[in-house]
């Protein structure tokens, strides 16, 4: 939308020339005094000019008594956890009431550098809904995995101020910090000053407070109402998150308070099509939180306003004048059904969304794994005792686990009635031909495999299985789709979905995903898998940056003493 002059948002707001838009007949939510107020609102262009009086436009929608509240803020999202282009991600959650949303591209960044972060930077300026970007901090994640790409301070220093850009992307790599490594220091130096998002699991006391002292200010990793405190105490801003794996809402619930809400954000971090259908996105966050007895008012803060004013969007988060004109129209505060959505003053529907300019998607063919077979996936090694990841479920943070597996003719071997099954990481991106293989317990699978490109931070190809011949099907079918989700059972591919845009997303509706990931769901569970989301939590179990026993390419690595073990 074009920016509107001046005179008119003055002359409109004051009802001297006539809004170009007014929605009349509705309660606004206001989030300063926590009092629902019965007012016009008027737009000019893209901006709120008038609210607390009655107002004549050139448009006019009557709400009929529905509840107003200023578009919600997503502080922490991967779109490409979405499974679909920035594109689809739009259409799918700006009509819930998602105005605004501050992505880190680091995903598609492992797989083909500054090339995915100019992708998501271009097609942020086509989209109904605001996409902001935070420059991805760690590409790789760590030095114990090897991806597509490496980015260097220097890197995204062409990129600082492009008008998307807040600043630097959730620095994962806190051990780093802590030890000074160079690169970190590089890359904190060069946003000093601005904007820069954490990730430190678990991370407490002194530590906690060097990590802050270099800078950082926002985080979404905290687990528990302990943790979440002391991160508040120590200034840091705390986004409560609620994905598709990692669900921390109801632990971090009782924060969200009258007092504590200015410094309170919320997230999703990691949430598919799936979950946003059948559950929600933001919305879901909202109506379980006021559900579970928060109030309203604290939690409305944290979707919007709080969120705004943490990651310095001064324009937004409250339906006053001079604000964009970023509204939810919902049923109810307890419900949180968004009928009506405006974007930038845009109203998100089918129209807006057929008006959209279009970005050709990058980083196709990025699957380039040799062809594997069932011998790949043996486990060698003399000893019985054995490291097991071990699954939390709900969490992303894993257990460091140890099981006598006895070896037979040289290879240690699934043993599905203890749900110990094999995992294997095998290199996609065409450097080194890397295999690692360990053990999981937590899948409940009794047969077949699954296996994904969606592999954190890294994505390099993951799977899990009970039969060899079964994972090398899944790894090698991969390969042939471009990359995605797959699940194979005596040989054959039982369900599958094609991610063709760096083995991360998807080119379908999001409605045709969601049927996939349907399909993929129903098949994993036939085969015993107990876990919800069995293949973003498969995801999580090869970044090396969450406690405590993951897997990459390189071998199982122990997080805590932060090297390599096997």
């Amino acid at each position: 939308m074009t920016r509107p002059a001046l005179a008119d948002l003055i002359d409109q707001g004051r009802g001297v020339a006539p809004a170009d838009l007014v929605l009349k007949g509705g309660r606004v939510f206001d989030l300063v005094s926590g009092d629902l107020v019965e007012t016009d609102v008027a737009i000019c262009g893209d901006t709120i000019v008038g609210v607390l009086g009655t107002y004549q436009g050139r448009r006019e929608i009557d709400l009929a008594g529905r509840v107003l509240v200023p578009g919600f803020i997503d502080t922490h999202l991967h779109v490409e956890s979405s499974a679909v282009t920035p594109f689809e991600f739009d259409r799918c959650v700006c009509p819930r009431g998602v105005t605004t949303a501050i992505c880190d591209p680091h995903e598609i960044a492992n797989v083909c550098g500054l090339a995915g972060i100019r992708y998501f930077l271009e097609a942020s300026a086509h989209l109904v809904m605001d996409l902001r970007v935070q420059l991805s901090s760690c590409v790789p994640s760590t030095h114990m995995e090897t991806a597509g790409a490496r980015l260097e301070a220097a890197d995204l220093v062409g990129l600082m101020d492009h008008p998307k850009v807040i600043g630097l992307a959730e620095f994962m790599n806190f051990p780093g910090v802590l030890m000074k490594d160079e690169g970190c220091l590089a890359k904190l130096e060069t946003f000093r000053g601005r904007h820069i998002d954490g990730h430190a699991p678990l991370l407490r006391g002194n530590d906690l407070n060097g990590y802050l002292a270099a800078g950082i200010r926002t985080e979404h990793e905290a687990t528990t109402y302990e943790e979440g405190l002391e991160k508040l105490r120590k200034g840091m801003r705390v986004l409560i998150r609620e994905g598709s794996v990692s669900k921390d809402l109801h632990a971090l619930a009782p924060l969200l308070t009258e007092r504590f809400s200015p410094y309170l954000c919320l997230c999703t971090d990691d949430r598919n099509p799936l979950d946003i259908a059948e559950h929600g996105h933001l919305d879901h966050m909202i109506r379980t939180a006021i559900a579970m007895g928060q109030p309203a008012l604290a939690v409305y803060r944290a979707a919007s306003l709080s969120a705004a004013e943490a990651f310095g969007l001064k324009d937004r988060g409250l339906i006053a004048p001079g604000k964009r004109a970023d509204i939810a129209v919902i049923d109810s505060l307890e419900g949180c059904h968004a009928s009506l959505v405006l974007a930038g003053g845009v109203v998100a529907d089918a129209a807006a969304f057929a008006a959209r300019g279009w970005v050709e998607p990058v980083a196709r063919g990025s699957v380039k794994a040799g062809q594997v077979v069932a011998e790949d996936f043996r486990t060698g090694g003399n000893r019985a005792e054995t490291p097991v990841i071990g699954i939390l479920p709900g969490k992303i943070i894993t257990e460091h686990l140890s099981f006598d597996i006895a070896p037979v003719d040289g290879d240690k071997r699934p043993d599905v009635a203890r749900d110990l099954v094999k995992i294997a990481v095998i290199e996609r991106h065409g450097k080194n031909g890397n295999r690692a293989t360990g053990f999981v317990k937590g899948f409940g699978l009794q047969r077949g495999a699954i296996g994904s490109t969606v592999c954190h931070d890294h994505h390099n190809i993951a799977v899990v299985g009970a039969d060899y011949a079964d994972m090398a099907l899944a790894a090698n079918r991969l390969r042939e789709i471009e990359g995605g989700f797959v699940v194979v059972l005596g040989g054959r591919v039982l369900a599958e979905l094609a991610l063709p845009v760096a083995g991360l997303m998807s080119l379908e509706p999001f409605e045709v995903v969601h049927d996939r990931l349907v399909d993929l769901r129903a098949a994993a569970k036939s085969m015993g898998v107990v876990l919800e989301e069995p293949f973003l939590q498969l995801a999580f179990l090869a970044l090396p940056v969450i406690p405590h026993l993951k897997i990459t390419d390189r071998g199982l690595v122990d997080v805590d003493r932060f090297e390599i073990i096997g």
